[in-house]
């Protein structure tokens, strides 16, 4: 991979190994995953697998689908799991092959990437910045016979912000009767101050509604790649299926996560954190002079007219500059919520870059 390589997402800590040397001192704000590191039972977990990983991989996770199940209170059969998020998203688009789909923009590019690699026509619904990027009414129009997927993200990535719960369950209603395929992303949702009453899970036994969540974000294990999707239609999980390679998840990945699904004070830990921290760091970035989306999840998308990703880079910190993300713009970025103190550091320097 060469330097001008440009990457969709954040998180390359590599590229930056590769440009100021491994042992240069780095703060990842661009990536949202948990500021507390992998928990040390999960740790544990991928130490003590080893023994086992001379053997396949239980192609079905029968252990860890039955396990998430009883913690998302839904049968096992209803979950099938993945190589993180973004493997069943490729594979939804690929089971599926809709003509035409719907995402919103500004959104995660997966969606639209996934779905382009089948030959689909993808139509953006432009949130208004003037609305923070709140999903409004009009989406519902956009939801017509002949558009086969619809693609949301709750809380949305870059905005870090929800739909209210009527409007989704609306959103719900109208792909059931246009006949698409509602895929709500909820891999932010535990990061939310009340997720139980956000949640679509009671609304699966209905159809046409496929959940995706991941333990990459709460748990700090996106190395890892671990996801999972949770639909009623047995026949389309079957389909999800026979899209992808079947030993997608490798034992390791299977022992993080029947080991995760445990760390319940960890988890208390990471979502008290990340509410106390979130509200200081945007009163930081305001104070600053940024414009300052509320957001509700681990990170904050931001406003500045300066370009801030290379002189923090040079500082040693990484931000995600969202100027790829259909409907924002090179003025936009988007930061993850840390510790207090790795805040405290961030809000430093960008005080050193903008006075």
């Amino acid at each position: 991979m060469t330097e001008t390589t440009t990457l969709t997402h954040g998180g390359d800590w590599a590229g930056f190994a590769a440009e100021y040397g491994a042992a240069a001192p780095l703060l990842d704000f661009s990536a949202n995953v948990s500021p507390l590191g992998m928990p040390a039972g999960v740790a544990a977990a991928l130490a003590g697998c080893a023994p086992d990983c001379d053997c396949y991989p239980d192609p079905l996770c029968r252990d860890l689908s039955a396990a998430i199940g009883r913690a998302e209170g839904v049968p096992g059969e209803w979950v099938l799991c993945g190589n993180g998020a973004a493997d069943l998203i490729w594979r939804a688009a690929l089971a599926l092959r809709p003509a035409r789909a719907l995402v919103t923009a500004p959104a995660f590019a997966e969606y639209e990437a996934a779905l382009a690699a089948t030959g689909c026509a993808v139509e953006r619904y432009f949130l208004s910045e003037e609305k923070d990027f709140r999903l409004d009414e009009g989406f519902l129009e956009a939801i017509r016979p002949g558009v086969g997927m619809v693609f949301l993200c709750e809380p949305n990535n870059p905005t870090g912000l929800t739909t209210p719960r009527p409007l989704l369950l609306r959103v719900l209603a109208r792909c059931r009767q246009a006949g698409a395929l509602l895929v709500l992303d909820g891999c932010f949702g535990d990061f939310l101050a009340d997720p139980a009453a956000h949640t679509l899970k009671g609304e699966l036994a209905g159809g046409n509604l496929l959940i995706l969540k991941a333990f990459t974000k709460l748990y700090g294990m996106a190395g890892v790649r671990l996801g999972y999707a949770l639909c009623a239609d047995a026949a389309l999980l079957a389909k999800l299926r026979a899209a992808g390679q079947p030993w997608a998840v490798s034992t390791p990945a299977q022992a993080a996560g029947l080991a995760a699904l445990k760390e319940t004070e960890y988890v208390a830990a990471v979502r008290a954190l990340v509410a106390s921290e979130r509200p200081r760091l945007a009163a930081g970035l305001a104070a600053l002079g940024c414009r300052v989306l509320p957001g509700e999840a681990n990170y904050l998308l931001f406003r500045c007219e300066r370009p801030l990703c290379q002189p923090l880079r040079r500082r040693g910190i990484l931000l995600r500059s969202c100027d790829n993300y259909h409907g924002l713009g090179p003025a936009w970025y988007r930061t993850a919520v840390r510790t207090g103190a790795e805040n405290s550091r961030l809000l430093a320097a960008l005080g050193e870059v903008l006075r």
